[in-house]
């Protein structure tokens, strides 16, 4: 059964959602900002300070409410995936917004004119906010690692990988429970694949060959027959050979396994664990690196169709394919920067930096200790948190500790009711940085303003401090997106007057649940 709420009700209820969601994820705002314990129905109950962590993690039973919740949730998710951090801000800022412009409506204002207003308003704030920036120099950078991770030897790691790697997508976090941390850089490209039959590898879970042969085939193995010379010079040779297809029929997979046991061929047959064309531009990347042709449909298969690679690792999961830098390797370097600048979405974007890490500076293995799973996790999400501000940073830096916020406040000075609420916001990060230490926010802000927002207190190190020598500082796309998008989903919660749900949309999933059962 549908149910429409709307009016008062429905703005009575998007409040309760706001303040649900944000009073506890607020909480963690700043560098003494406090942690959250979660319980998770699949995995170990575990710790953190994560903004949208936490907000992912809060649901209710009212379904009105739960409904609105996501919505709000939208807006941290996506700061969260565009720049890694300011999660947190987002909702601050977002719950400060919905609060006053509601209170205008109420009184009589248009939802409609004011969300205009208030985008417009921001816009002159985005301004505002690129005139403070500065251009972030090695040792800001250092701060920001060290601020976003939380701790200075996880900043120190994040600062030194992006250094060296340049893009976060070539950065992998794996888990060690011995407390120890260390760092592997790699060079070489790699890629998910699958083994066409475990038979390829029972005697241990990596093969390591050199001047091994290679094969691509866009298409499905049908017949031995079209690499026919190719098998011959390998039972003559007996030289590595590695064939990745898209498909094998299965008794080509039989015969293949067959020759590599009796004959001790070391053939192996491998598939791209990926989709779409994303298999192909992984062939494609692999045919630079070793000079392999495509092969587009089945035909007789030539000796000058197969490249070779340098060295290659196989195990039961990827490859890595290692490569000696050419003219032809950094031209095609070239062309993926090229292709990238036309990527929109986000997926495209990850598999774009991560192909060009591999062809440019290398990989980094992060191998992160802690001496429980619990305290692995918290790590871990700081230290991605630092990786993401660290690669956003090179737009520049502002003032931290939402100093740069409450600076744009007091250069709004137009008396409008956008302008009125738009300032109460900008104050809002600020004030809830120092309140979660402790501190007293309005002899703090009152100093700050006294010296023209040329001093900053440093909250953990307890001290006051120039603001250009500082290392309160936060990247500057974190904060303009985390404005962005609290905006996007404030003013579309704003505007809307009704919501229609399914009231016993719980009741029916859990009676299906017990049938099928």
């Amino acid at each position: 059964m549908k149910k429409i709420i709307s009016g008062k009700e429905l703005q009575e209820k998007m409040k309760e959602s706001i303040h649900l969601l944000c009073d506890t994820v607020k909480q963690t705002l700043g560098p003494k900002g406090n942690n959250v314990l979660i319980d998770h129905s699949n995995y170990s109950p575990f710790i953190t300070n994560d903004g949208v962590t936490i907000a992912q993690n809060i649901e209710s039973e009212d379904e009105t409410i739960g409904t609105i919740m996501e919505i709000v949730k939208e807006a941290s998710i996506k700061t969260n995936d565009e720049v890694g951090d300011g999660t947190t801000t987002t909702l601050v800022l977002l719950e400060s917004l919905y609060e006053q412009s509601i209170e205008f409506v109420k009184n009589g204002e248009s939802p409609i004119i004011l969300k205009k207003e208030l985008d417009k308003v921001l816009e002159h704030i985005l301004e505002l906010l690129n005139r403070l920036k500065r251009k972030a120099s090695d040792s800001d950078l250092k701060k920001i690692a060290c601020i976003s991770a939380g701790d200075e030897k996880l900043g120190e790691i994040a600062y030194q990988v992006i250094k060296k790697v340049k893009q976060k997508e070539g950065i992998v976090i794996k888990e060690v429970l011995d407390n120890k941390t260390s760092v592997s850089y790699l060079k070489g490209y790699s890629c998910e694949t699958t083994l066409a039959s475990p038979y390829f590898l029972v005697e241990s879970n990596q093969i390591k060959y050199k001047d091994a042969y290679i094969l691509l085939l866009n298409t499905t193995l049908t017949d031995l027959e079209y690499i026919s010379t190719i098998l011959n010079d390998i039972l003559s040779t007996k030289r590595p050979l590695l064939i990745i297809a898209n498909n094998y029929l299965d008794n080509i997979v039989e015969e293949i396994v067959s020759l590599t046991l009796t004959e001790n061929i070391p053939i192996i047959l491998l598939k791209i664990e990926d989709y779409g064309m994303h298999i192909y531009e992984t062939m494609k990347d692999i045919s630079c690196i070793t000079n392999a042709n495509i092969i587009e449909n089945e035909e007789y298969i030539k000796n000058n169709d197969i490249g070779v690679a340098d060295s290659i690792e196989i195990n039961k999961e990827s490859i890595r394919i290692n490569f000696n830098p050419t003219l032809k390797n950094k031209n095609y370097l070239k062309k993926l920067k090229k292709e990238n600048k036309q990527n929109k979405s986000e997926l495209e974007i990850n598999f774009y930096q991560k192909r060009i890490a591999m062809f440019d500076k290398g990989t980094a293995e992060i191998k992160l200790g802690a001496p429980t799973k619990t305290e692995w996790q918290e790590k871990r999400m700081h230290l991605e948190d630092s990786i993401c501000a660290l690669s956003v940073s090179n737009e520049g830096i502002l003032p931290g500790s939402g100093i740069s916020l409450l600076q744009t406040a007091n250069e709004l000075h137009e008396e409008s009711p956008a302008t009125q609420i738009w300032i109460n916001t900008l104050r809002k990060p600020f004030e809830q940085v120092l309140k979660n230490a402790g501190l007293d926010y309005a002899n703090i802000r009152k100093e700050v303003e006294n010296n023209k927002f040329k001093i900053i207190y440093n909250i953990l190190d307890e001290k006051w401090e120039d603001v250009e020598q500082s290392k309160v500082v936060d990247p500057y796309l974190v904060v303009v997106n985390s404005l962005i998008n609290a905006t996007s989903i404030a003013g579309m919660l704003l505007t809307t007057t009704s919501l229609i749900i399914n009231e016993h949309k719980n009741n029916i999933n859990k009676e299906t649940e017990y049938n099928n059962w």
